[in-house]
Protein backbone atom coordinates (compact mmCIF):
# COMPACT_ATOMS: atom_id res chain seq x y z
CA UNK A 1 0.00 0.00 0.00
CA UNK A 2 1.23 3.35 -0.82
CA UNK A 3 2.25 5.33 2.01
CA UNK A 4 1.84 9.08 1.94
CA UNK A 5 4.57 9.73 4.56
CA UNK A 6 7.11 7.92 1.62
CA UNK A 7 5.91 10.27 -0.72
CA UNK A 8 5.98 13.51 1.45
CA UNK A 9 9.48 12.32 1.99
CA UNK A 10 10.71 12.17 -1.51
CA UNK A 11 8.99 15.18 -2.05
CA UNK A 12 11.13 16.98 0.86
CA UNK A 13 14.40 15.35 -0.60
CA UNK A 14 14.05 16.86 -3.51
CA UNK A 15 13.65 20.11 -2.73
CA UNK A 16 9.75 20.79 -2.13
CA UNK A 17 6.93 19.60 0.55
CA UNK A 18 3.55 17.73 0.53
CA UNK A 19 0.66 18.65 2.19
CA UNK A 20 -2.36 16.86 2.62
CA UNK A 21 -5.69 19.13 1.79
CA UNK A 22 -9.20 18.48 2.23
CA UNK A 23 -11.87 16.48 3.86
CA UNK A 24 -9.24 14.29 5.42
CA UNK A 25 -7.40 16.95 6.97
CA UNK A 26 -11.24 18.69 8.45
CA UNK A 27 -12.09 15.01 9.38
CA UNK A 28 -9.37 14.18 11.26
CA UNK A 29 -9.43 17.36 13.02
CA UNK A 30 -12.99 16.61 14.06
CA UNK A 31 -11.81 13.24 15.11
CA UNK A 32 -13.30 10.93 12.25
CA UNK A 33 -10.00 10.19 11.18
CA UNK A 34 -6.97 8.36 12.79
CA UNK A 35 -4.72 10.30 14.92
CA UNK A 36 -1.77 8.39 13.91
CA UNK A 37 1.58 10.84 12.68
CA UNK A 38 2.45 8.12 10.29
CA UNK A 39 -0.25 8.33 7.79
CA UNK A 40 -1.02 5.54 5.60
CA UNK A 41 -3.81 6.55 3.96
CA UNK A 42 -6.45 6.13 6.59
CA UNK A 43 -8.95 8.37 7.43
CA UNK A 44 -12.52 8.82 7.71
CA UNK A 45 -14.73 6.14 5.77
CA UNK A 46 -14.75 7.27 2.13
CA UNK A 47 -11.96 9.68 2.14
CA UNK A 48 -9.29 9.60 0.32
CA UNK A 49 -5.95 11.62 1.17
CA UNK A 50 -5.14 13.88 -1.46
CA UNK A 51 -1.28 15.59 -1.22
CA UNK A 52 -0.85 18.52 -2.57
CA UNK A 53 2.64 19.04 -3.88
CA UNK A 54 4.53 23.03 -3.41
CA UNK A 55 8.25 23.60 -4.85
CA UNK A 56 8.37 20.94 -7.76
CA UNK A 57 8.03 21.21 -11.78
CA UNK A 58 5.57 19.11 -12.86
CA UNK A 59 7.31 16.31 -15.12
CA UNK A 60 9.65 15.95 -12.07
CA UNK A 61 6.74 15.35 -9.98
CA UNK A 62 5.62 12.72 -12.16
CA UNK A 63 9.33 11.16 -12.45
CA UNK A 64 9.13 11.64 -8.51
CA UNK A 65 6.00 9.54 -8.20
CA UNK A 66 6.67 6.76 -10.76
CA UNK A 67 9.05 5.32 -8.27
CA UNK A 68 6.50 4.51 -5.89
CA UNK A 69 4.68 2.10 -8.79
CA UNK A 70 1.80 2.75 -11.32
CA UNK A 71 1.07 6.19 -11.50
CA UNK A 72 -2.79 7.21 -13.59
CA UNK A 73 -3.20 10.82 -15.03
CA UNK A 74 -7.05 12.44 -14.53
CA UNK A 75 -8.23 15.33 -15.36
CA UNK A 76 -8.05 17.29 -18.78
CA UNK A 77 -6.58 20.53 -18.28
CA UNK A 78 -5.07 20.32 -14.98
CA UNK A 79 -3.26 17.00 -13.60
CA UNK A 80 -3.74 15.00 -10.75
CA UNK A 81 -1.93 11.79 -10.50
CA UNK A 82 -3.33 9.32 -8.75
CA UNK A 83 -0.81 6.76 -6.54
CA UNK A 84 -2.48 3.69 -5.47
CA UNK A 85 -5.43 5.36 -3.10
CA UNK A 86 -3.66 8.84 -2.92
CA UNK A 87 -4.34 11.86 -5.19
CA UNK A 88 -1.24 14.17 -5.40
CA UNK A 89 -1.74 17.02 -7.36
CA UNK A 90 0.07 20.56 -7.98
CA UNK A 91 -1.31 24.00 -5.98
CA UNK A 92 -3.38 25.27 -8.88
CA UNK A 93 -4.88 28.38 -10.19
CA UNK A 94 -8.49 28.85 -11.21
CA UNK A 95 -10.26 32.10 -13.74
CA UNK A 96 -13.59 31.82 -14.84
CA UNK A 97 -13.80 31.50 -18.37
CA UNK A 98 -18.07 30.64 -19.81
CA UNK A 99 -20.68 29.48 -17.89
CA UNK A 100 -20.86 26.10 -16.30
CA UNK A 101 -18.98 23.94 -14.40
CA UNK A 102 -16.37 23.36 -17.45
CA UNK A 103 -16.00 26.97 -17.86
CA UNK A 104 -12.69 27.18 -16.08
CA UNK A 105 -9.06 28.01 -16.95
CA UNK A 106 -7.04 25.76 -14.72
CA UNK A 107 -3.21 26.58 -14.70
CA UNK A 108 -0.73 24.63 -11.92
CA UNK A 109 1.81 26.88 -9.92
CA UNK A 110 4.54 24.82 -8.13
CA UNK A 111 5.52 28.34 -6.37
CA UNK A 112 2.31 29.46 -5.13
CA UNK A 113 1.89 30.23 -1.64
CA UNK A 114 0.28 28.20 0.75
CA UNK A 115 -2.46 30.64 1.55
CA UNK A 116 -2.83 31.34 -2.13
CA UNK A 117 -3.42 27.23 -3.02
CA UNK A 118 -5.99 27.73 -0.26
CA UNK A 119 -8.05 30.38 -1.42
CA UNK A 120 -9.42 28.82 -4.05
CA UNK A 121 -11.13 26.34 -1.52
CA UNK A 122 -15.11 26.29 -1.43
CA UNK A 123 -15.37 26.72 2.78
CA UNK A 124 -12.93 27.30 5.57
CA UNK A 125 -13.29 24.15 6.93
CA UNK A 126 -11.91 21.87 4.20
CA UNK A 127 -8.82 25.03 3.86
CA UNK A 128 -6.90 23.63 6.23
CA UNK A 129 -3.52 21.50 5.21
CA UNK A 130 -1.60 19.18 6.90
CA UNK A 131 2.04 18.83 7.01
CA UNK A 132 2.45 14.76 7.46
CA UNK A 133 5.94 14.96 8.22
CA UNK A 134 5.80 17.57 10.99
CA UNK A 135 2.70 16.85 12.31
CA UNK A 136 2.17 21.13 11.58
CA UNK A 137 -1.28 22.30 10.32
CA UNK A 138 -1.58 25.82 7.76
CA UNK A 139 -5.19 27.38 8.28
CA UNK A 140 -4.97 30.51 6.44
CA UNK A 141 -8.56 31.14 6.59
CA UNK A 142 -9.83 30.44 10.55
CA UNK A 143 -11.23 26.81 9.58
CA UNK A 144 -10.13 25.43 12.69
CA UNK A 145 -12.16 28.13 14.85
CA UNK A 146 -15.11 27.24 12.11
CA UNK A 147 -14.84 23.61 13.17
CA UNK A 148 -14.96 23.95 16.54
CA UNK A 149 -17.93 25.96 16.11
CA UNK A 150 -19.72 23.67 13.77
CA UNK A 151 -19.90 26.55 10.90
CA UNK A 152 -19.37 26.67 7.37
CA UNK A 153 -17.98 30.25 5.89
CA UNK A 154 -17.21 30.84 2.42
CA UNK A 155 -13.33 31.04 1.93
CA UNK A 156 -13.36 33.83 -0.68
CA UNK A 157 -16.62 35.42 -1.30
CA UNK A 158 -15.17 37.06 -4.69
CA UNK A 159 -14.33 33.64 -6.24
CA UNK A 160 -16.68 31.26 -4.51
CA UNK A 161 -19.85 32.06 -7.12
CA UNK A 162 -17.48 30.73 -9.72
CA UNK A 163 -18.69 27.23 -9.49
CA UNK A 164 -22.58 26.88 -8.72
CA UNK A 165 -22.33 23.22 -7.10
CA UNK A 166 -20.34 24.55 -4.34
CA UNK A 167 -24.42 25.68 -3.13
CA UNK A 168 -25.16 21.91 -3.29
CA UNK A 169 -21.92 21.14 -1.32
CA UNK A 170 -22.98 23.60 1.50
CA UNK A 171 -26.18 21.41 1.55
CA UNK A 172 -24.51 17.97 1.79
CA UNK A 173 -22.13 19.44 4.10
CA UNK A 174 -24.07 20.78 6.69
CA UNK A 175 -25.75 17.94 6.76
CA UNK A 176 -23.20 15.74 6.63
CA UNK A 177 -21.24 17.29 9.65
CA UNK A 178 -24.55 18.87 11.23
CA UNK A 179 -22.92 21.68 10.73
CA UNK A 180 -24.98 25.75 10.40
CA UNK A 181 -24.31 28.44 7.07
CA UNK A 182 -23.01 31.37 8.02
CA UNK A 183 -25.87 34.12 7.42
CA UNK A 184 -23.41 35.71 4.77
CA UNK A 185 -22.21 32.56 3.14
CA UNK A 186 -26.15 31.98 2.92
CA UNK A 187 -27.13 35.21 1.70
CA UNK A 188 -24.49 34.56 -1.15
CA UNK A 189 -25.84 30.91 -1.92
CA UNK A 190 -29.31 32.34 -2.70
CA UNK A 191 -28.16 34.53 -4.73
CA UNK A 192 -26.27 31.95 -7.01
CA UNK A 193 -28.14 30.74 -10.23
CA UNK A 194 -28.20 27.03 -10.33
CA UNK A 195 -29.66 26.74 -13.90
CA UNK A 196 -25.86 25.73 -15.21
CA UNK A 197 -25.47 22.53 -13.40
CA UNK A 198 -26.27 19.22 -15.47
CA UNK A 199 -28.20 16.69 -14.08
CA UNK A 200 -24.54 14.21 -12.75
CA UNK A 201 -23.07 16.88 -10.88
CA UNK A 202 -26.50 17.72 -8.97
CA UNK A 203 -26.82 13.84 -8.40
CA UNK A 204 -23.32 13.91 -7.06
CA UNK A 205 -24.18 16.27 -4.15
CA UNK A 206 -27.75 14.61 -3.65
CA UNK A 207 -26.54 11.33 -2.86
CA UNK A 208 -24.28 12.59 -0.37
CA UNK A 209 -26.67 14.36 1.05
CA UNK A 210 -28.63 11.42 1.50
CA UNK A 211 -26.32 9.06 3.09
CA UNK A 212 -25.69 11.75 5.70
CA UNK A 213 -26.66 10.57 9.36
CA UNK A 214 -29.77 13.25 9.39
CA UNK A 215 -30.32 14.33 5.50
CA UNK A 216 -32.91 16.45 7.18
CA UNK A 217 -30.76 18.97 8.50
CA UNK A 218 -29.38 19.49 4.33
CA UNK A 219 -33.17 19.26 3.20
CA UNK A 220 -33.91 22.45 5.79
CA UNK A 221 -30.65 24.51 4.48
CA UNK A 222 -31.68 23.44 0.85
CA UNK A 223 -35.08 25.22 1.41
CA UNK A 224 -33.68 28.09 2.65
CA UNK A 225 -31.28 28.26 0.14
CA UNK A 226 -33.76 28.38 -2.55
CA UNK A 227 -32.44 25.52 -3.74
CA UNK A 228 -35.87 23.08 -3.73
CA UNK A 229 -37.49 26.16 -5.71
CA UNK A 230 -35.01 25.92 -8.12
CA UNK A 231 -34.24 22.64 -9.05
CA UNK A 232 -36.95 20.14 -7.37
CA UNK A 233 -40.31 21.00 -8.00
CA UNK A 234 -42.07 18.26 -6.60
CA UNK A 235 -40.38 18.87 -3.34
CA UNK A 236 -41.37 22.65 -3.12
CA UNK A 237 -44.49 21.46 -3.77
CA UNK A 238 -45.15 19.15 -0.28
CA UNK A 239 -44.66 22.82 1.78
CA UNK A 240 -47.71 23.88 3.11
CA UNK A 241 -49.50 20.90 1.74
CA UNK A 242 -52.13 20.29 5.18
CA UNK A 243 -52.59 17.01 6.79
CA UNK A 244 -55.31 15.39 9.04
CA UNK A 245 -53.56 16.58 12.24
CA UNK A 246 -55.43 13.68 13.90
CA UNK A 247 -52.99 11.11 12.16
CA UNK A 248 -50.12 13.97 11.51
CA UNK A 249 -49.50 15.80 14.24
CA UNK A 250 -45.98 16.68 13.24
CA UNK A 251 -47.45 19.20 10.47
CA UNK A 252 -47.64 19.69 6.87
CA UNK A 253 -46.03 16.92 3.94
CA UNK A 254 -42.45 18.63 3.78
CA UNK A 255 -42.11 18.44 7.57
CA UNK A 256 -43.51 14.81 7.52
CA UNK A 257 -41.17 14.01 4.72
CA UNK A 258 -38.01 15.16 6.55
CA UNK A 259 -38.80 13.33 9.39
CA UNK A 260 -39.37 9.95 7.04
CA UNK A 261 -36.09 10.50 5.31
CA UNK A 262 -34.74 10.88 8.66
CA UNK A 263 -35.96 7.50 9.78
CA UNK A 264 -35.45 5.35 6.81
CA UNK A 265 -31.95 6.49 7.17
CA UNK A 266 -31.21 4.51 10.31
CA UNK A 267 -32.60 1.74 8.43
CA UNK A 268 -30.56 1.29 5.50
CA UNK A 269 -26.88 0.95 6.70
CA UNK A 270 -27.62 -2.98 5.97
CA UNK A 271 -28.20 -2.09 2.18
CA UNK A 272 -26.24 -2.29 -0.42
CA UNK A 273 -25.96 0.56 -2.25
CA UNK A 274 -28.21 0.46 -5.37
CA UNK A 275 -31.51 -0.52 -2.43
CA UNK A 276 -30.30 1.71 -0.25
CA UNK A 277 -30.85 4.63 -2.62
CA UNK A 278 -34.01 2.95 -3.57
CA UNK A 279 -35.03 3.06 -0.13
CA UNK A 280 -34.11 6.81 0.59
CA UNK A 281 -35.65 8.08 -2.68
CA UNK A 282 -38.76 6.17 -1.66
CA UNK A 283 -38.61 8.45 1.76
CA UNK A 284 -38.08 11.45 -0.44
CA UNK A 285 -40.63 10.66 -3.11
CA UNK A 286 -43.61 8.62 -1.29
CA UNK A 287 -45.69 11.56 -0.92
CA UNK A 288 -45.21 13.20 -3.69
CA UNK A 289 -49.20 12.83 -4.79
CA UNK A 290 -50.15 14.51 -1.93
CA UNK A 291 -50.63 17.69 -3.36
CA UNK A 292 -52.71 17.08 -6.41
CA UNK A 293 -55.06 14.71 -4.28
CA UNK A 294 -55.60 16.48 -1.12
CA UNK A 295 -58.71 17.65 -0.34
CA UNK A 296 -61.16 18.56 2.95
CA UNK A 297 -63.73 15.70 2.55
CA UNK A 298 -66.63 15.29 5.54
CA UNK A 299 -64.70 17.63 8.09
CA UNK A 300 -61.46 16.25 7.35
CA UNK A 301 -58.11 16.48 5.27
CA UNK A 302 -57.56 13.75 2.92
CA UNK A 303 -55.67 13.09 0.09
CA UNK A 304 -56.93 10.20 -1.53
CA UNK A 305 -54.98 7.67 -4.17
CA UNK A 306 -52.07 9.76 -3.60
CA UNK A 307 -49.80 6.89 -3.54
CA UNK A 308 -50.91 6.10 -7.51
CA UNK A 309 -50.94 9.95 -7.69
CA UNK A 310 -47.47 10.35 -6.84
CA UNK A 311 -45.91 8.39 -9.59
CA UNK A 312 -45.92 10.88 -12.32
CA UNK A 313 -44.64 13.58 -9.80
CA UNK A 314 -41.66 10.94 -8.95
CA UNK A 315 -40.94 9.59 -12.15
CA UNK A 316 -40.19 13.19 -13.62
CA UNK A 317 -38.17 14.10 -10.07
CA UNK A 318 -35.70 11.14 -10.83
CA UNK A 319 -35.96 11.81 -14.43
CA UNK A 320 -34.52 15.83 -13.38
CA UNK A 321 -31.83 13.71 -11.35
CA UNK A 322 -31.04 11.29 -13.69
CA UNK A 323 -31.94 8.04 -11.94
CA UNK A 324 -32.26 4.90 -13.42
CA UNK A 325 -30.07 1.60 -12.95
CA UNK A 326 -26.84 1.46 -10.61
CA UNK A 327 -24.49 -1.42 -10.42
CA UNK A 328 -27.95 -3.51 -12.52
CA UNK A 329 -30.34 -3.01 -10.10
CA UNK A 330 -33.66 -0.65 -11.24
CA UNK A 331 -33.48 1.68 -8.87
CA UNK A 332 -36.13 3.89 -10.71
CA UNK A 333 -38.55 1.16 -11.01
CA UNK A 334 -38.16 0.11 -7.07
CA UNK A 335 -39.01 3.90 -5.98
CA UNK A 336 -42.23 4.17 -8.02
CA UNK A 337 -43.17 0.55 -6.66
CA UNK A 338 -42.71 2.03 -3.49
CA UNK A 339 -44.47 5.10 -4.09
CA UNK A 340 -47.32 3.88 -5.77
CA UNK A 341 -47.49 1.14 -2.81
CA UNK A 342 -46.74 2.41 0.69
CA UNK A 343 -49.92 2.19 2.08
CA UNK A 344 -50.31 -1.29 1.74
CA UNK A 345 -48.63 -2.64 4.63
CA UNK A 346 -50.61 -1.05 7.06
CA UNK A 347 -53.75 -1.62 5.07
CA UNK A 348 -53.33 -5.17 4.83
CA UNK A 349 -52.92 -5.82 8.33
CA UNK A 350 -55.94 -3.74 8.85
CA UNK A 351 -57.30 -6.98 7.16
CA UNK A 352 -54.88 -9.45 7.47
CA UNK A 353 -57.41 -12.34 7.95
CA UNK A 354 -58.80 -11.86 4.23
CA UNK A 355 -55.00 -11.60 2.84
CA UNK A 356 -54.02 -14.64 0.90
CA UNK A 357 -50.91 -15.08 -0.43
CA UNK A 358 -50.97 -14.88 -3.64
CA UNK A 359 -51.79 -10.82 -2.53
CA UNK A 360 -48.07 -10.82 -1.36
CA UNK A 361 -46.79 -12.97 -4.30
CA UNK A 362 -48.38 -10.36 -6.82
CA UNK A 363 -47.24 -7.52 -5.06
CA UNK A 364 -43.35 -8.54 -5.18
CA UNK A 365 -43.82 -8.88 -8.68
CA UNK A 366 -44.32 -4.75 -8.46
CA UNK A 367 -41.85 -3.98 -5.80
CA UNK A 368 -39.40 -5.83 -3.28
CA UNK A 369 -41.10 -6.43 -0.30
CA UNK A 370 -38.32 -6.00 2.30
CA UNK A 371 -37.84 -2.18 0.82
CA UNK A 372 -41.22 -1.70 0.98
CA UNK A 373 -41.71 -2.73 4.21
CA UNK A 374 -38.48 -0.74 5.18
CA UNK A 375 -40.18 2.49 3.67
CA UNK A 376 -43.47 2.01 5.35
CA UNK A 377 -42.47 1.81 8.79
CA UNK A 378 -40.43 4.96 8.44
CA UNK A 379 -43.46 6.63 7.28
CA UNK A 380 -45.33 5.27 10.08
CA UNK A 381 -42.67 6.93 12.55
CA UNK A 382 -42.36 9.99 10.54
CA UNK A 383 -44.98 11.44 12.72
CA UNK A 384 -43.41 13.35 15.52
CA UNK A 385 -44.70 13.93 18.22
CA UNK A 386 -47.07 11.32 17.94
CA UNK A 387 -47.14 7.84 18.75
CA UNK A 388 -48.33 5.16 16.85
CA UNK A 389 -48.52 1.71 16.40
CA UNK A 390 -46.07 0.78 13.36
CA UNK A 391 -45.82 -3.28 14.09
CA UNK A 392 -47.96 -4.00 10.90
CA UNK A 393 -44.81 -3.83 8.77
CA UNK A 394 -43.10 -6.08 10.74
CA UNK A 395 -45.99 -8.36 10.68
CA UNK A 396 -45.90 -7.60 6.64
CA UNK A 397 -42.16 -8.47 6.26
CA UNK A 398 -42.74 -11.48 7.96
CA UNK A 399 -45.09 -12.94 6.17
CA UNK A 400 -43.18 -11.76 2.71
CA UNK A 401 -40.71 -13.97 4.35
CA UNK A 402 -42.28 -16.70 5.19
CA UNK A 403 -43.76 -17.20 1.63
CA UNK A 404 -40.04 -16.38 0.39
CA UNK A 405 -40.84 -13.30 -1.92
CA UNK A 406 -39.50 -10.73 0.58
CA UNK A 407 -37.03 -9.64 -2.67
CA UNK A 408 -38.81 -11.22 -5.87
CA UNK A 409 -41.70 -13.33 -7.22
CA UNK A 410 -41.34 -16.66 -7.34
CA UNK A 411 -39.93 -18.46 -10.17
CA UNK A 412 -42.15 -19.97 -12.37
CA UNK A 413 -42.46 -23.53 -12.60
CA UNK A 414 -44.09 -24.12 -15.90
CA UNK A 415 -41.36 -22.87 -18.84
CA UNK A 416 -42.13 -22.91 -22.55
CA UNK A 417 -39.81 -26.11 -23.70
CA UNK A 418 -42.59 -28.30 -21.30
CA UNK A 419 -44.89 -27.01 -23.20
CA UNK A 420 -43.11 -27.40 -26.46
CA UNK A 421 -42.32 -31.23 -25.19
CA UNK A 422 -46.15 -31.25 -24.79
CA UNK A 423 -46.42 -30.60 -28.58
CA UNK A 424 -47.32 -27.01 -28.75
CA UNK A 425 -46.00 -25.42 -31.13
CA UNK A 426 -43.61 -21.95 -30.61
CA UNK A 427 -46.02 -19.22 -31.06
CA UNK A 428 -48.28 -15.92 -28.99
CA UNK A 429 -49.91 -19.01 -27.42
CA UNK A 430 -47.09 -20.66 -25.33
CA UNK A 431 -47.11 -17.31 -23.26
CA UNK A 432 -50.18 -16.90 -22.88
CA UNK A 433 -50.70 -20.31 -21.57
CA UNK A 434 -47.37 -19.76 -19.50
CA UNK A 435 -49.60 -16.31 -17.98
CA UNK A 436 -52.06 -18.78 -17.40
CA UNK A 437 -50.37 -21.11 -15.40
CA UNK A 438 -48.44 -18.59 -13.14
CA UNK A 439 -51.64 -16.87 -12.16
CA UNK A 440 -52.75 -20.17 -10.54
CA UNK A 441 -49.03 -20.92 -8.63
CA UNK A 442 -49.42 -17.54 -7.30
CA UNK A 443 -52.61 -18.56 -6.08
CA UNK A 444 -50.81 -21.51 -4.69
CA UNK A 445 -53.09 -24.28 -6.94
CA UNK A 446 -49.93 -24.97 -8.46
CA UNK A 447 -46.68 -25.87 -6.65
CA UNK A 448 -44.87 -28.07 -8.46
CA UNK A 449 -44.28 -29.35 -12.08
CA UNK A 450 -46.60 -32.05 -12.28
CA UNK A 451 -49.31 -30.04 -11.06
CA UNK A 452 -48.46 -27.23 -13.20
CA UNK A 453 -48.62 -29.42 -16.29
CA UNK A 454 -52.13 -30.93 -15.70
CA UNK A 455 -52.73 -27.27 -14.84
CA UNK A 456 -51.46 -26.81 -18.58
CA UNK A 457 -53.39 -29.82 -20.47
CA UNK A 458 -56.96 -28.20 -20.69
CA UNK A 459 -55.66 -25.07 -21.94
CA UNK A 460 -53.53 -26.46 -24.89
Amino acid sequence: MVDANHIALAVRDAGGRALIVGGWVRDRLLGAASAKENVRGEGAPGVNIDLEVFGIPPDRLRELLESFGRVEAVGESFQVYKVGDIDVSLPRRDSKAGRGHRGFVVAGDPWMSIEEAARRRDFTVNAVSFDPLTGEYFDPFGGRADLERRLLRVVDPATFPDDSLRVLRAVQFAARLAFTLEERSAALCRAIALDDLPAERIWGEFEKLLGAPRPSIGFTLAMDLGVVAKLWPELRALAGCAQEPEWHPEGDVWVHTLQVVDRARTRADHLDRPRKLAVMLGAVCHDFGKPATTAFIDGRIRSMDHEEQGVQPASAFLDRLNVFSFDGYDVRRQVLGMVAQHLKPGAWHKVRDEVGDGAFRRLAQKVDLELLALLAKSDCEGRAPGTFDCSAMDWFLERARALGVEHRPPAPILLGRHLLAMGLKPGPRVGEILKAVYEQQLDGRVANLDQAIDAAKPLL
